[in-house]
């Protein structure tokens, strides 16, 4: 019974981490409003060395549709200035020497629809990772099973994995109603 509770608290946790991490990538996808997180994963070249954005720079959001990047250095502006150019986000820089200025235009249409395909996709990868914990858990309890463990505790362990699976997924279903609410929000 001890390592059964071991498993399901594992699972449970893998879960936890699996939520975590969707809610992550989802708030890289803009939804048209400022967010210093849609910076997280752009890469500047400092010194030589890749080092990511929020380790060169200071990130702020002074108002919804605009954002402020101001470097660390001042050497470094122009450097950053072309990553965010080269990161391709569809955003215009200006550069005024000291401070990065970002504007950031509303949404279209097409690419609000084509952001709600991301988010979805984003959401399944989610579930898959959920149904790969359930299945590695339901995987460990049947080798218990063969190891001696009692048939009933294993298929009651069983269906906690699935109740913990039913239930993460509804929170991973909110998760990318929100965001796609949020999305199609004009």
């Amino acid at each position: 019974m001890e390592e059964i509770n071991l498993y399901l608290d594992d699972a449970k946790d893998s879960m936890q981490k699996a939520i975590k991490h969707t809610e992550l990538e989802l708030s890289k996808i803009r939804a048209g409003k400022a967010s210093p997180n849609m910076f997280d994963g752009i890469m500047v070249d400092y010194y030589g060395s890749s080092t990511p954005l929020a380790q060169v720079a200071t990130v702020s959001v002074p108002e919804p549709r605009s954002i402020t990047i101001k470097a660390y250095e001042k050497s470094m502006v122009t450097t950053i200035e072309k990553a965010i150019r080269d990161a391709n986000m569809g955003f215009n820089p200006q550069n005024d020497g000291d401070v990065i200025r970002i504007n950031v235009p509303p949404l279209t249409e097409e690419r609000r629809r084509d952001l709600v395909k991301q988010t979805k996709a984003e959401g399944e990868s989610g579930k898959v990772r959920i149904r790969k914990i359930r299945q590695e858990t339901n995987d460990e309890l049947k080798k218990l099973l063969k190891d001696g463990a009692s048939e009933d505790e294993v298929k009651r362990a069983e269906e906690v994995v699935q109740a913990l699976t039913n239930d993460t997924s509804a929170k991973l279903e909110a998760l990318i109603a929100a965001k796609e609410k949020e999305l199609m929000t004009v």
